[in-house]
């Protein structure tokens, strides 16, 4: 079916694809977002022209290829409520994948370079998920988390692997990757960001396919209740080990994109724990009951880390400050706080039926305020109670 209006519920509504129809107001954050991410590059000009330091090329991309890679995380998190705490395994596998075939083996091709890092980054997200999804909850978070910090040993421990140092990503005699045979030169970084928009793009197509499709309802019942969904019939274990494996494609393609437009890869940049700490943060940070939820969140992290770097050397205090009231005031995220179902707009819709009732009957404020002051005399007692506890140890 091609693109066009259909009418639901009453609604006018856009079809985008066949499945696929938005809101108005939905369809018009869509178009938004997809011109701001090719303005991009535009945009960074404006912001240099302006002396705005924080929005960089360099920063925006990364700040992609991360919430990309939270993205393919999101689908445990989510799904089946399995939370990872290793998927830079993953990011870091793509990344040193590029960098060890640019250089041991040559290859000068950048779309070689990416196919091989989202192959390596997939075979090995089947090995650890093999290994680890015989156990759930805690021990799983842990499980994948050591096979995480193996890794980072590893590439830590080699000196072929250039240790703590890390890497270069420039083959051949242009000195970079090529694509389709010919050099980019300046125009490098800004053809790898519309590379990567553009792979973002596909990758959040797909990411909506699976999640609309029988396998995501399979993986919500198995995230509720392995039990009763082993019971009905479904193989559980294999089903879960798809997922992580899909996490672990969108892990290496990110990777990928990572190295070859940084060339350069280091153990502390990409297989850190750390890393793997920041992309379960993006997700959450964005919203993980959202699709685009954990892609913002990238993008969002990054740019404040970078900002908190600029201003302050106590950047850490900075950027954890901002991101614990981002927390309490977007509860479900940036994405799902905003959107159409969304706390905001919940609070909304409440406040305009509270000032519907107040205009047709005004004694309604005396019972609010009877409301509000019951509810702050209960929060008094409850917190000088904790403080009673805590300072005498009686209740």
């Amino acid at each position: 079916m091609s693109p066009g209006l259909v009418d639901r519920d009453g609604e006018t509504h856009v079809r985008v694809i066949q499945g696929l129809v938005l809101s108005k107001r939905r369809f018009a954050g869509l178009l938004l977002g997809v011109v701001f991410l090719f303005a991009v590059p535009d945009l960074v000009r404006v912001a240099q022209a302006l002396d705005i330091s924080f929005f960089q090329l360099g920063v925006i991309h990364r700040g992609l290829v991360f919430g990309f890679a939270a993205v393919g995380l999101n689908l445990l998190l989510r799904h089946t409520e399995l939370v990872s705490f290793g998927h830079a395994a993953f990011f870091g596998t793509g990344a040193y994948t590029a960098a060890v075939t640019a250089v041991y083996l040559d290859v000068t091709s950048l779309l070689i370079l990416l196919l091989l890092a989202t192959a390596i980054g997939t075979v090995m997200a089947g090995i650890i998920g093999a290994l680890s999804l015989r156990h759930t909850g805690l021990y799983f978070a842990l499980l994948t988390l050591a096979f995480g910090q193996l890794l980072y040993a590893i590439a830590l421990g080699q000196s072929a692997l250039g240790g703590s140092d890390g890497m270069p990503v420039r083959p051949g005699e242009a000195n970079e990757p090529l694509l389709l045979g010919q050099s980019l030169g300046d125009a490098y970084g800004i053809i790898l960001y519309y590379i990567t928009a553009i792979i973002v793009l596909v990758g959040l197509l797909v990411m909506w396919r699976i999640v609309n499709s029988p396998f995501r309802y399979a993986l919500d019942a198995i995230g509720q209740d392995r039990t009763r969904a082993e019971f009905i019939g479904l193989p559980v274990r294999r089903y879960v080990w798809v997922a992580f494996v899909i996490s672990g494609v969108y892990g290496g393609v990110a990777g990928g994109l990572f190295a070859v437009f940084r060339q350069y890869v280091t153990p502390a940049g990409t297989l850190y724990f750390l890393q793997s700490g920041d992309i379960l943060y993006m997700a959450i940070l964005g919203g993980f009951k959202t699709l685009l939820g954990p892609l913002v969140g990238g993008v969002l992290l990054v740019v404040l880390e970078f900002v908190g770097r600029s201003v302050t050397p106590y950047f850490e205090f900075l950027t954890g400050a901002v991101l614990v009231i981002l927390v309490f005031g977007f509860p479900e995220g940036i994405v799902g706080s905003i959107g159409e179902d969304g706390v905001f707009r919940r609070a909304l819709a409440r406040g305009k039926r509270g000032a519907a009732d107040l205009r047709e009957n005004p004694s309604v404020a005396g019972d609010w305020a009877r409301r509000i002051g019951g509810g702050l005399r209960r929060q008094i007692d409850e917190s000088l109670t904790t403080l009673r506890v805590i300072v005498f140890g009686v209740s």
